[in-house]
């Protein structure tokens, strides 16, 4: 068990990148919250049923974890504030006003609460409402009325950040 456990993860790591990439800004916070939801998947691997993708799975728990931890966080001091020095992007070919669009993205996804982010994370990853829903354990209508109030409370965040 323990030897398939580690290949579906290596195979599906990216999903938990992605999760600690958006609910952390620290390097240190990322490598925490990637070990905590390790552990936990790995505690709940036993009950996996298979009655949804593995991924659709491993997003579930990953996102749970994040919220939690998120939540955890929020009840104690601001250790860091957020900084353009925290909001490293990878450099691709990017003109400066594209690049420019995605800090500023990427700031106001942080200023969104969990569930949100989770949200706008699994919506960027192209998953269709049904599998959103599935992931997140809400209604399909839900995640379109939340995530129509997401982008609406995106479009402010961001024009007011410029």
């Amino acid at each position: 068990m323990e030897k398939e456990f580690l290949q579906i993860i290596t195979e599906n790591q990216g999903i938990i990148h992605k999760v600690c990439s958006i609910y952390c800004d620290l390097e240190e916070d990322r490598r925490d919250l990637f070990q905590e939801i390790l552990v936990q998947l790995w505690k709940s691997y036993p009950s996996f049923r298979s009655e949804s993708k593995f991924s659709t799975w491993m997003y579930r728990v990953a996102l749970n974890t994040a919220i939690t931890s998120f939540k955890k966080d929020k009840r104690q001091p601001d250790k860091a504030g957020i900084s353009y020095e925290n909001m490293q992007l990878v450099e691709e070919m990017y003109d400066t006003r594209t690049e420019e669009q995605i800090k500023m993205l990427n700031m106001a996804v942080s200023q969104l609460t969990g569930i949100e982010k989770s949200i706008i994370l699994l919506f960027l990853e192209d998953k269709k409402y049904e599998e959103i829903a599935d992931i997140t354990g809400i209604t399909q209508n839900y995640v379109r009325v939340k995530m129509n109030r997401i982008k609406k409370k995106l479009k402010l965040l961001m024009n007011t950040e410029e």
